[in-house]
């Protein structure tokens, strides 16, 4: 992800997000400011860029025969670039970049996935 004139880098099963910000309510309809909301525990944001994943170990094939060795193997992460978020506040850690406040999630943080495209399975909650 560019950042001004630096190429940012997210690394790891991470994931980096833009949280939204702002006023929120509750179910009684009471307007909550920035400042509390802050204290919640779940937030929603955009990703805006995903690690690799998780690196797999080499298989027993890649120990025995060095000419193997290539490219690390990856498991590859459910979160996109623009893919709407809920994460666990807890597990988050807050970082500014060039002015902007950003989240680094691990993706076992991510709670749900929001993503309007037809790879996403459909389910219907009732």
């Amino acid at each position: 992800m560019q950042v001004g004139e630096r190429r940012l880098h997210v690394v790891g099963d991470r994931v980096l997000v833009r949280p939204e910000e702002g006023e929120s309510m509750t179910n009684a309809g009471l307007i909550l400011p920035a400042s509390v909301a802050d204290r919640e525990e779940v937030q929603t944001g955009r990703v805006l860029a995903v690690g690799p994943g998780v690196a797999l170990p080499p298989s027993s094939l890649e120990l025995e025969d060095d000419s193997r060795r290539a490219e690390p193997r990856w498991v590859a992460m459910q979160a996109r670039p623009g893919d709407l978020v809920v994460f666990s506040r807890k597990a988050s850690v807050d970082i500014v970049v060039e002015g902007d406040k950003l989240v680094v999630v691990p993706h076992a943080a991510l709670l749900v996935i929001l993503r309007a495209d037809a790879e996403s399975p459909q389910q219907t909650i009732n």
